[in-house]
């Protein structure tokens, strides 16, 4: 099982950043001297990898930000093998995750967002026995959340299946986005062709999303885990980005 990790975004909503927005440091771990240690980012996403067996990751870099390589190196301090794909720049996040596509077509996928933080820590676990026990080529992680303009909401069914992704709309009625997933080869070959038809009719950017909606178009099942008591935030934007620090700064005055 590898993961994947898209780091290849300017972070233009945050403004100018003194490093790249993966690893802003946000809370504090121990270290072997018994001090606190601030904590980049993308480190919770790594730690929820090497808990549910995500045996190796690729974080996809575009030029110049080697600040990362330089912070997580081989990813030992986080209990997981990392290598980097460094990138020339692409259009949109699903071309993006194509490029690792020689590198894990036959792989089980693990997505993650490395400005994404989301709870619980071992959701992976849960989509991975989802997906072993129904069969489903995809299965998302769904998260509650009343921000259905920035997120990508899903509608399910009785069983949980997914039955169509609505893209960053308000008033859908729905309750739960998606934010992490896991995938078999099969979708990582759908992507892969439908990555490479979107390029070559140069259309507006895609989302993820939108290759989830056309491989359910396509009848490949797609389901989901629901996380009713979890939650998710992106620190992509200014405002979450203040509730995020907001957050861990309350976490450490609890102590």
């Amino acid at each position: 099982m590898v993961g994947l990790i898209p780091a290849a975004g300017r972070a233009d909503r945050l403004g100018p950043l003194p490093c790249s927005k993966e690893i802003l440091p946000l809370g504090f771990s121990t270290g072997e001297d018994g001090e606190p240690r601030p904590r980049a980012v993308c480190s919770y996403l790594l730690e929820s990898f090497a808990s549910s067996g995500v045996g190796r990751a690729f974080v996809l870099l575009r030029q110049g930000k080697w600040d990362i390589p330089a912070l997580l190196g081989s990813g030992a301090d986080h209990g997981l093998p990392l290598a980097y794909l460094a990138l020339e720049p692409t259009a949109s996040v699903p071309e993006t995750l194509d490029r690792a596509y020689p590198f894990i077509a036959e792989s089980t996928v693990a997505l993650g967002f490395p400005d994404i933080l989301f709870q619980p820590g071992d959701a992976y676990a849960a989509l991975l026995a989802e997906r072993a026990r129904g069969g489903a080529e995809v299965v998302l992680g769904a998260f509650p959340t009343d921000q259905s303009w920035k997120a990508d909401m899903v509608e399910l069914d009785e069983a949980d299946r997914v039955r169509r992704i609505v893209i960053k709309q308000r008033d859908t009625g729905l309750r739960f986005t998606w934010s992490i997933a896991v995938w078999g080869p099969r979708f990582s070959r759908y992507l892969h062709d439908y990555v490479g038809a979107a390029i070559s009719e140069e259309g507006q950017e895609i989302y993820v999303g939108d290759v989830i909606q056309a491989a359910i178009d396509d009848r490949l099942a797609v389901a989901a885990v629901r996380f009713p008591e979890g939650s998710f935030l992106d620190v992509g934007t200014p405002e979450d980005l203040r509730r995020a620090t907001a957050r861990f700064a309350a976490r450490e005055l609890d102590r």
